[in-house]
């Protein structure tokens, strides 16, 4: 059973679900892939573990890094899940792409290369924003492309970090919304 709430957060209302393991999404009002792995199921209640999430949250929209994660229950396939604790290493105030985490997967599988397009597939699905931070990713010509919850939040939430950078561009054909 999944457990949903909402937050108003300073960039939008959010969607908040978690079940009895951990957190199964964060996503905001009409995103790409708004509530696609939640259950058809499921019943408002603040949990214990949306209660953690929403003190994460505010402490992350006060500007500052929170010093704890909730639980996650992250729900994908195996590729999915190894692109998304890749994205969860990627330390706050920093930003990394898809091509270093392509390279990231080949070695730890012992293969020559991973396509960055699949492992964009894979961050693109991330149903866990701003904890699974797949706002940190960027491609290696330093565009903003393909942030599920529209290039507006990335921006957003790379400059509260202070990740900003003055050469990242939004593309004119972006994959985002």
């Amino acid at each position: 059973m999944h457990y949903t709430s909402i937050y108003q957060s300073p960039v939008g209302e959010m969607l908040l679900a978690a079940d009895e393991v951990g957190v199964v999404g964060l996503w905001f009002k009409n995103e790409k892939y708004y509530a696609y792995c939640l259950d058809k199921e499921n019943e408002p209640r603040e949990t214990h573990i949306i209660k953690k999430l929403k003190r994460w949250l505010d402490i992350y929209f006060e500007g500052r890094e929170p010093d704890f994660t909730p639980p996650l229950h992250m729900i994908g396939t195996q590729f999915q899940l190894e692109v998304w604790n890749i994205l969860r290493e990627i330390p706050y105030g920093k930003t990394t792409t898809y091509n270093e985490i392509a390279k990231k997967i080949a070695k730890n599988r012992g293969i020559e290369r991973m396509s960055a397009q699949a492992v964009g597939t894979a961050v693109g699905k991330n149903s866990i924003n701003l904890i699974v931070p797949c706002h940190r990713v960027v491609g290696t010509n330093n565009s903003l492309a393909g942030y599920a919850g529209g290039i507006d939040k990335k921006i957003t939430f790379l400059k509260l970090e202070g990740a900003y950078k003055d050469e990242y561009f939004v593309p004119k054909h972006s994959t985002a919304p």
